[in-house]
C-alpha cells in the first residue's frame, strides 16, 4: 500500500496535497493496491490553542484550515477510494467532521463515510483532576497520545475520513498500514517499521529536502515546489520513500537519514504508544532517483504507560519590535533597550538585537551586556515579556511604541503583539486507563447543535 503526505504541521502548505494526490491515483491505476493520504496539522502547544479557541467558539477547535487543505483533494479522494487520515480534529474531532460534511455538501458530494478517534481528552482522569490542583494557574487542556489501533479499526469498518485529535503523529501512518496488513498486535518488527515510516512522513516536506536545504553546502532543486513525500510500505513494515514526479527536492540518503534522527533521544529505544521501534538495526538503501528504502527496523514491546501533555493558562506573553539603521544604528537600539529597561524596573524583560545578537542572549541582559558593540547597521530590537498580570504586559507594547518620538533617533516600524501564554506539563499514565475508540459521525441535521 501507498501513503501520501499533505501537510506538516498547522499552517502547512496548503497546495501540497494535490501532487501527493495524483501520484497516488497514477500508483493505483497501474499497480492497484490501497492508497491514503495523510495530513498531519497537530503539535503540543497547537491542542492548547485548539482548546482556547472551542471555548472562545463551541464550533471551532479544529484545524483552521482544514477547508482549504481538503478542498482540492475530497472529490479526487472519494471518487477513487484514497482513504484520508488526520489530526486535524485537534480538541474537536467532532466539529472536524461536521466541516468536511459541509464541504462535500458545498462540492455537490454524496456524504462521505467519516469516524472519529476519541479518548484522547482525559482532562476528566482522576490523576489529572489531582494534578491540575496543584498547578499554579487552570488547566487548558490534558491530552494523551494514542496509538494506532483504533484507526485501523475504523478503517476496517468502511471509514473513508478518519478525524483524530491527540495521537501520536507516527499514528497516522501505522493505523492505515495495520488495517491494510492485519498485523498481530505483537508484530513488533512490523509495527516499528510501520511506525518509522510514519515518523519519516510525519514532518511533510522535511523528508524531501525542505529543512534540509542549505545554499552552497546541501543545494537542493527546486525549492519553492518541493514535493511532499510518499511512502510504499511493505507486509513486512519495511517502506520505500518517493516523492512526485516533477516536484522539488530531492529523497535521497542524506535526506532521509536526516529525518529519520529528527527528534530520536535514543535510536534503539524510539517509543511510541504501539511499539518501541529500534532503528540501530535500520538499512538506508538507495534504490534510484528520489527513491529511497529504510528496511531492518526491530520493534520491542509496547509500554505500560502513555504521554499525556497539560496545558495550563500561563498568562500573558508581550512582544515589542522596533528598527534601527545607519551609523550607529546598534548603539541606539542598545540605548532603546536602556530605556525601557529603566521605565519598566517592575518587568522582567528579554532584548534581543536581531541581526547583531539575538539567538544566543538571555532572558536576564546579562549575556546582551557582556556582548562588545558590534557596530551593527541594521538592527532589529526585540523586547518581551511574560507576567500573569495583562495590563502590566501591555505597557511594555506601550512603552516601545513611545520610543517613535520619545528616542532614540530614527526607530521605526514598531510592531506590537499580545497573546495569551500556556505553560506545558508531561506525565505518563497507564494505558488501561485511557480507552480509546472510534465512532462513526452522521452529518448534523438543521438545528442540532455541535
Amino acid at each position: 500500500m501507498r501513503i501520501g503526505c499533505g501537510a506538516g504541521f498547522s499552517g502547512d502548505r496548503t497546495d501540497a496535497a494535490g501532487p501527493v494526490v495524483q501520484d497516488l491515483l497514477a500508483g493505483l491505476q497501474s499497480q492497484g493496491g490501497h492508497a491514503v493520504l495523510i495530513f498531519e496539522t497537530l503539535a503540543e502547544r497547537t491542542l492548547a490553542l485548539a482548546q482556547l479557541a472551542r471555548r472562545a467558539d463551541p464550533q471551532a477547535g479544529y484545524e483552521p484550515l482544514l477547508m482549504d487543505l481538503l478542498r482540492p483533494v475530497l472529490a479526487s479522494c472519494l471518487a477513487h477510494g484514497i482513504r484520508i487520515v488526520s489530526n486535524f480534529g485537534a480538541a474537536h474531532p467532532q466539529a472536524a467532521a461536521q466541516a468536511i460534511f459541509q464541504l462535500a455538501q458545498d462540492l455537490q458530494l454524496a456524504p462521505p463515510r467519516i469516524a472519529v478517534v476519541v479518548g484522547d481528552d482525559v482532562r476528566e482522569h482522576p490523576a489529572v483532576q489531582s494534578r491540575a490542583r496543584t498547578l499554579a494557574s487552570p488547566l487548558v487542556s490534558a491530552n494523551a497520545y494514542l496509538g494506532a489501533q483504533a484507526i485501523a479499526d475504523a478503517l476496517n469498518h468502511g471509514a473513508q475520513i478518519v478525524v483524530c485529535g491527540r495521537v501520536a503523529d507516527p499514528a497516522l501512518t501505522l493505523g492505515p498500514a495495520w488495517a491494510h496488513y492485519g498485523w498481530a498486535l505483537d508484530d513488533w518488527n512490523a509495527l516499528a517499521g510501520a511506525t518509522m515510516a510514519g515518523h519519516l512522513l510525519e514532518c511533510g516536506a522535511q523528508v524531501t529536502g525542505g529543512y534540509y536545504a542549505d545554499p552552497g553546502f546541501k543545494d537542493l532543486p527546486d525549492l519553492a515546489h518541493v514535493g511532499f513525500p510518499i511512502a510504499q510500505i511493505e507486509a513486512d513494515g519495511s517502506c520505500t520513500l518517493s516523492k512526485p514526479a516533477g516536484t522539488g527536492g530531492r529523497i535521497d540518503l542524506h535526506t532521509v537519514k536526516e529525518q529519520l534522527l529528527y527528534e530520536i533521544d535514543n535510536p534503539a529505544a524510539y517509543i511510541t504508544p504501539d511499539v518501541v521501534a529500534d532503528i540501530t538495526t535500520a538499512r538506508v538503501t538507495a534504490l534510484g532517483p528520489d527513491r529511497v528504502q529504510l528496511s531492518g527496523v526491530t520493534g520491542h514491546p509496547r509500554p505500560a504507560d502513555l504521554k499525556v501533555n497539560l496545558c495550563q493558562e500561563n498568562g500573558w506573553l508581550a512582544e515589542a519590535e522596533i528598527s534601527y539603521a545607519g551609523a550607529r544604528a546598534e548603539a541606539r537600539a542598545r540605548l532603546a533597550a536602556a530605556v525601557v529597561r529603566e521605565r519598566l524596573p517592575h518587568l522582567a524583560l528579554r532584548v534581543d538585537l536581531m541581526g547583531v545578537a539575538s539567538l544566543w542572549m538571555d532572558d536576564t541582559g546579562v549575556a546582551l551586556a557582556a556582548l562588545p558593540d558590534q557596530g551593527g547597521t541594521d538592527v532589529r530590537l526585540r523586547m518581551a515579556t511574560a507576567h500573569a498580570d495583562k495590563a502590566l504586559a501591555e505597557q511594555l507594547l506601550r512603552e516601545v511604541t513611545a520610543l517613535y518620538t520619545c528616542g532614540p533617533a530614527g526607530g521605526g516600524g514598531v510592531r506590537t503583539a499580545l497573546r495569551p501564554r500556556l505553560g506545558l506539563v508531561s506525565c505518563v499514565l497507564p494505558r488501561e486507563g485511557i480507552p480509546s475508540r472510534f465512532e462513526m459521525v452522521e452529518p448534523l441535521t438543521a438545528g442540532q447543535g455541535g
